[in-house]
């Protein structure tokens, strides 16, 4: 799915699949993907991150959630969410090793139906594929030992 096909929102957005990836993106921007250490590994306007835990091509997502059976639900709750009205910053999202997505800037974050929505400036998502608040991460890497290898 590419960024005209999705509910439209202003800005930065995050669209949490159905049983399958992030797709992350920016309206006038791009997105920054970077390790822990601010090494880059992607500027794009879109860019789709793996949520399954099982992709050979981590962070990014490379399909495997459709072999690996991976099931999770695109709807979603949030009691942090925060007016981002008027923020132009770009979007940034760190890789943490072995464990979240640390998101950084205004962002709209949404179901593919768009019956789930939230703002925030910064968070952290899931990539391990064991969270129970998806699409955020609850720190349940740790108990998984999800590795990024």
């Amino acid at each position: 799915m590419h960024l005209s096909e999705k509910p439209s929102y202003p800005g930065n957005t995050i669209m949490v699949r159905p049983d399958g990836p992030l797709i992350c993106g920016s309206e006038h921007d791009v997105v920054t993907v970077q390790d822990a250490d601010g090494n880059l590994l992607a500027r794009e306007r879109e860019v789709a991150l793996c949520r399954c835990g099982g992709s050979a091509n981590k962070p990014f997502c490379d399909g495997s959630h459709k072999q690996n059976g991976f099931r999770a639900g695109q709807e979603f709750t949030d009691a942090r969410s925060e007016d981002i009205t008027g923020q132009n910053d770009a979007l940034v999202i760190t890789v943490k090793p072995d464990a979240m997505l640390l998101v950084k800037g205004p962002v709209t974050i949404f179901s593919r139906s768009g019956k789930s929505v939230t703002t925030r400036n910064r968070g952290a998502l899931c990539r391990c594929g064991a969270s129970e608040n998806k699409p955020f991460c609850d720190a349940r890497h740790k108990q998984i030992v999800f590795t990024d290898q």
